[in-house]
């Protein structure tokens, strides 16, 4: 019987962090040999951060830009462990640094982990890619709890780029993240972003808009699980893979790996 591949979480204090600890010692496959948190956080069980790299086959990371960019860089020093990497709202140079991490270590990064979203991915490319900008325009919905402080979320931006690999283009020259004031008509083959914020888990949307119908693709979660669940998936996926940055769609199987 194969040995339970090892998993550290970091940012354990956090509502993905806790949540991550629970489903990974609930899973046979997996050990779940410690957590961490923030530097200097060692009670409830924690340990300092670069003795939890020394213990694990994989770390789950669920913490904010920065603090993934730092741990992106820690692993890639010391050759291991490979990186599953869920937070968002990451800038240039932080992006950056986990690709420049990636080139020692294997690194997945996504803005969801959810099943169900990332085959909304897939669906929302091939309805970009058939129906014609200009006659469609393509608006992003996304909806979240009152805590979350990156907007859009790297999940609507995840949809963004869907939509715009269907049409051939960059995303930064077709979005439109705000709208206030007289903005005139709407420019031909714009992706229009609006974000909503309330007691709410995650809710996305992307309606494809023509004169005289809408299509409308969506998915809604019901709780943090499913998050976890696929951060999982991608753990298991991505021991022992060579050194690269991957997403969902290769855990998937939707890209050559």
């Amino acid at each position: 019987m194969p040995q339970p591949l090892r998993i550290a979480v970091a940012g354990a204090l956090g509502r993905m962090g806790r949540q991550m600890a629970q489903t990974v010692a609930a899973d046979p496959r997996l050990q779940l040999v410690t957590r961490f948190h923030r530097p200097g956080s060692t009670d409830q069980g924690l340990l300092e951060r670069d003795e939890a790299l020394a213990l694990a086959d994989v770390v789950v990371d669920f913490t904010t830009p920065a603090a993934s960019a730092e741990l992106a860089k820690a692993c890639a020093a010391r050759g291991g462990p490979a990186l599953v990497i869920g937070s968002t709202g990451f800038d240039g140079a932080e992006l950056e640094a986990i690709a420049d991490a990636a080139k020692k270590i294997a690194v997945v990064r996504s803005g969801n982990y959810s099943l169900g979203l990332n085959m909304l991915t897939g669906l929302v490319e091939q309805a970009a890619r058939v129906l014609d900008p200009d006659d469609c325009d393509i608006e992003i919905l996304e909806a979240h709890h009152r805590m979350k402080v990156d907007a859009p979320s790297g999940t609507a931006l995840m949809l963004g780029e869907a939509a715009a690999r269907g049409r051939g283009v960059e995303l930064d020259d077709a979005a439109q993240r705000t709208r206030d004031g007289h903005v005139g008509p709407r420019p031909t083959g714009e992706i229009g972003f609006a974000v909503v914020r309330g007691s709410i888990v995650g809710e996305h949307s992307v309606s494809f808009l023509t004169e005289g119908e809408t299509l409308t693709l969506s998915h809604a979660a019901g709780d943090r699980s499913m998050f976890a669940r696929g951060a999982i998936a991608a753990a298991l996926w991505v021991a022992g893979r060579p050194p690269s940055e991957y997403d969902m769609r290769d855990v998937l199987g939707f890209t050559a790996s």
